[in-house]
Parts: structure tokens; C-alpha cells; sequence
């Protein structure tokens, strides 16, 4: 996953999305009745890397995904599917958290690369992999 940037959608500008600074806002959580704040960020998947084999904005892979989402303690709350249906190449993505700190530091991410490292374990010979971020 590469070239992440700020994305800002309409629905930021409606009175139910307050926003806390620049590309954060604080909104209720679809998922519940919390307060959380969110942002959201468009990125570019790479189909040459690994475990993004056949990723595309209508395709995005699990990895490096997840780890993206563990690493920053976030998760998905907008799809942004009629985006991501259309895009042949840029991904959308609404992420939230409800500690403010959390998305703050997934916006570091804007301008880096964020990708997964295989490797072979000498103790089991199984294949794993390591996020990576440049």
C-alpha cells in the first residue's frame, strides 16, 4: 500500500461530523451509539507485492490491510464501495477510533508506504511475513 493521502469526503461538511483538525472529525460510531473521531485516506495497492496479488480498490487485500489496522489501533466505519467500485487504481477508506491519539498517528501514514515483508522461519520452515513502513 502506497502514496497515502488525506481524502475528505462530502458527508465531513454535514452537522453530525465535527471537525477536531485538520482531516479529523468526531461523529457518532455506526457501530454504536459512542462518540469516535475519524479520517479518511485514499492509498494505492500494490499488486506487485506480497499479499496484495490481485489487489485493486475493488479488491483490497487482507494483507497488508489488517496489519495497517492493528498497527494503529483503527478500524474501518466507511467503505466508501461506489468509490471503490469505480477507482482503477486509488482506494478510499473511512477509519475510526474512539481515542484521538489513534488516528493522529495513522495520519503519519499520509505521503508513506506501508507493506509486508515475507521471510522464511528457520524453526518450522513456515512462511510469515513483517509490516513494514517507509
Amino acid at each position: 500500500m502506497k502514496n497515502f493521502n488525506n481524502f475528505t469526503p462530502e458527508k465531513y461538511s454535514e452537522p453530525s461530523y465535527q471537525k477536531i483538525e485538520e482531516g479529523i472529525y468526531k461523529t457518532k460510531c455506526p457501530y454504536s451509539k459512542d462518540d469516535i473521531f475519524v479520517t479518511s485516506l485514499s492509498f494505492e495497492m500494490e499488486p506487485e507485492c506480497y499479499g496484495e496479488e490481485n489487489a485493486s480498490p475493488k479488491n483490497i487485500t487482507q494483507v497488508p490491510f489488517e496489519d495497517l489496522l492493528d498497527e494503529f489501533f483503527v478500524y474501518v466505519t466507511d467503505f466508501y464501495e461506489n468509490l471503490n467500485k469505480t477507482s482503477e487504481v486509488i482506494c478510499y477508506q473511512e477509519f475510526g477510533s474512539s481515542d484521538l491519539s489513534d488516528i493522529q498517528k495513522l495520519r503519519t501514514m499520509i505521503g508513506k508506504r506501508f507493506y509486508a515483508v515475507p521471510y522464511i522461519d528457520e524453526s518450522d520452515g513456515e512462511e510469515y511475513y513483517n509490516a513494514a513502513i517507509e
